[in-house]
């Protein structure tokens, strides 16, 4: 049997390599472009220096976090990993810019109790007002609104609204909580309240113990808060290609695919025609929408097109000296500040370099037609990006060298009702007996971590193809081709 898998980033890349752990089959990588990695970049200068386009570093909780260390250690990068301690500035230190200042997140149990600007109140207050706030018993809600509703307006205002920009570009107010927070959502939903929930018996049980690699241990007994590698984050797909094409996988790079048509199961491209068996896509949702067959898949392409992705610009800014005055992993903004910055990331703070202050200012998303046009030169996105931080921190000369780049439509969106449309794809695709598997941060999570988690079971899937419900992995949703 022949899977083809479109898309070399991570989640096409880790797609192969857990299905050729499990099965004989043959595995094709199609990638349009001439690199692997997708939006996971690392730029290594002569002298040693790694600037980051994307992604920089990985979190290691959660069974998605355990999962990619699990993987780390087969790949052997374990002894490449840069690892960040909880005790550590980059861990300890971030930053919100309200009201025209910067003012550091309180990140103890005692700060809590503290009134800490830019909050009126301590923290602590927050959680007697999800105690005693009514539920709204609803199938989905922006994020912004929910944590209105449970812990207060400026919760909503200073702490979530620039949290979600740093994830996903996005405003909160749009966003699905049932989606990017759904276990919160939940507790709501069944709990009337998070704190509730909480404070039911079966949670101060002891969890089951899992089996942890070895990585996974000492991250958890190091207390490591996040970690990246020496050379950078790209390391991670580049040695996964490297070990897929010694098992055997085939990649294709430099392949465009223009069109699908599943009742001949053949992939046409610049290069030909490809057959395949089943169809892993791990590209975008709206490139996936373009190459499907209109008249005969309207109802699989239409969805697809239909989940909405953002652009960012990313900046980074080279210092051949110490500039900042304060040290942390970085800051975020608030859409209420009005500005065409994210944020600005410390690179130098985690991965120091000489005496040299590396800064990446994240700009765009959810605002990136207010302020960018299509023709916006590269002189005019440094210029912006370094005025910018010159002012929220305080520096008064210029960088001495820049990188930029412009990824365009980068990051899905998942708007209100999110996984309504994902039950509608799922369930198409089911229905219509399609050999077709999705995985990606259009799907299932956000984050590096879940995308290679979603591989891992997107492997499982494609084993179990063919087989009952149940075993096939795709939830049991009422179809509303919408």
């Amino acid at each position: 049997m022949k899977v083809v898998i479109l898309g070399g980033g991570i989640g096409g890349l880790s797609t192969a390599y857990y299905l050729q752990k499990l099965t004989q089959h043959k595995i094709i990588v199609v990638e349009a472009s001439n690199r692997l990695g997708g939006w996971i970049r690392s730029h290594k200068l002569p002298d040693g220096l790694i600037l980051e386009e994307g992604p920089r570093t990985l979190r290691p909780r959660g069974e998605p976090g355990l999962n990619t260390l699990a993987l780390v250690d087969d790949l052997k990068l374990s002894d490449k990993i840069r690892k960040i301690p909880s005790s550590h500035p980059a861990a300890r230190n971030r930053y919100v810019y309200v009201n025209g200042q910067l003012h550091a997140l309180p990140t103890s149990l005692k700060a809590l109790f503290r009134k800490t600007p830019p909050f009126s109140k301590p923290l602590i207050s927050a959680f007697f007002h999800d105690f005693k706030s009514k539920p709204k018993y609803v199938e989905d809600d922006s994020i912004y609104s929910f944590v209105e509703r449970r812990f207060g307006k400026e919760i909503a205002d200073y702490a979530i609204s620039p949290l979600i920009c740093g994830i996903c570009g996005g405003n909160a107010r749009n966003i699905s909580v049932n989606f990017l927070l759904s276990h919160f959502f939940q507790c709501e939903q069944k709990y009337g309240s998070i704190v509730k929930n909480y404070l039911r018996p079966w949670n101060w049980t002891r969890k089951k113990s899992v089996s942890l690699s070895d990585t996974a241990q000492k991250a958890i007994k190091e207390k490591w808060s996040a970690y990246s590698f020496y050379d950078g984050l790209e390391s991670l797909p580049q040695t996964l290609a490297e070990r897929i094409q010694q098992d055997g996988v085939t990649i294709h790079k430099n392949c465009l695919p223009e069109r699908i048509d599943f009742r001949k199961k053949l992939i046409y491209s610049d290069n030909g025609e490809m057959p395949f068996d089943l169809l892993v896509s791990a590209i975008p949702a709206h490139n996936l929408a373009k190459l499907l067959y209109k008249d005969y898949y309207f109802h699989l392409a239409k969805p697809l097109q239909g989940i909405a992705y953002t652009s960012i610009v990313t900046v980074n800014l080279v210092f051949h000296k110490p500039v900042l005055k304060i040290q942390g992993f970085g800051f975020l903004t608030p859409p209420s500040e009005n500005l065409p910055i994210l944020g600005t990331i410390f690179d130098s703070c985690y991965a120091p370099f000489k005496d040299w202050t590396v800064l990446t200012v994240m700009m765009g998303g959810h605002s990136f037609d207010k302020y960018f046009s299509e023709n916006c030169s590269e002189e005019t996105l440094v210029q912006i990006a370094t005025q910018n931080v010159q002012k929220i921190l305080n520096i008064d000369c210029q960088p001495d060298m820049h990188q930029v780049a412009v990824l365009r439509n980068c990051i899905p969106q998942h708007l209100v009702g999110h996984q309504h449309r994902i039950a509608n794809i799922l369930t198409y695709i089911k229905q219509e007996e399609l050999p077709l598997f999705l995985i990606g941060n259009a799907f299932k999570g956000t984050g590096i971590n879940d995308v290679i988690l979603s591989a891992k079971e997107t492997a499982d899937q494609v084993l179990n193809y063919g087989k009952k419900d149940d075993e096939f992995g795709l939830p049991r949703y009422k179809i509303d081709y919408l």
